[in-house]
């Protein structure tokens, strides 16, 4: 039986759309127009993902509230968050409240899609202690890759699964500076240059958090960015 999503998103057509997409790819899928509406679902059974819109309905903010219940309740259920509102600010309050990743609507199927399936491979690895990770260490970093785990000085850097993407891109051949244009490639997302600068400006943080002196992505005027060898 395949896996089941749930898509939480009060434009009806929108919602359908979304639905008739991952059907055909063998999922069951099941849609709520209103947080609510999702919530009482959830408290009966727990979907093994969830798409969340931020603003639902009369609720402006009702996705972050309902991703934050989630949150308490299950902490390893993977969320997206998928909404056209993607300023800088809401992106980081979707994180913040454990979003496994926060996507534009602008993104196309094939692309969320591939998200999707991302979090599921990811969630499978975590399943199984046992599995032989490939592991790519650089300096003080460390990357689990087929866990999407990244840690820095030994403490764990919670990253969406873009960024990881970006970092793992730039890790690979540290010292070689990557352009926007390959980062977008590399971490399978079609966006312009200025969202690829605000992931990283995010990761940056992210490291900065844990570590004051973490200066490894460089800057390269008018090419790139590189992890510094």
């Amino acid at each position: 039986m395949g896996r089941e999503i749930a898509i939480v998103e009060d434009e009806r057509d929108i919602r359908e759309n979304y639905i008739d997409a991952l059907k055909r790819d063998g999922y069951r899928v099941a849609g709520y127009g209103s947080r609510a509406e999702a919530a009482a679902a959830f408290a009966q059974r727990l979907p093994d993902l969830v798409v969340i819109d931020v603003g639902l309905g009369d609720e402006p903010e009702g996705g972050f509230d309902l991703c934050r219940d989630l949150r308490a309740h299950a902490a390893g259920l993977p969320i997206i968050f998928l909404t056209a509102r993607d300023d800088d600010l809401d992106v980081i309050s979707g994180l913040r409240l454990g979003a496994d990743d926060y996507l534009s609507k602008d993104i196309s199927l094939p692309q969320l899609k591939a998200r999707i399936a991302t979090l599921f491979r990811r969630l499978d690895a975590l399943r199984q202690p046992q599995l032989a990770d490939t592991v790519l260490n650089c300096g003080e970093l460390e990357l689990e890759v087929e866990r999407m785990n990244v840690r820095w000085r030994g403490h764990p850097v919670p990253l969406t699964v873009t960024e990881f993407y970006i970092v793992q891109a730039l890790v690979r051949r540290p010292g070689h500076v990557k352009s926007r244009d390959q980062l977008m490639s590399e971490a399978e997302v079609v966006v312009d240059g200025p969202t690829i600068t605000s992931h990283i400006k995010r990761i940056r943080k992210k490291f900065l958090a844990l570590d004051p002196d973490f200066d490894a992505i460089e800057t390269v005027y008018a090419l790139g960015y590189r992890w510094k060898s």
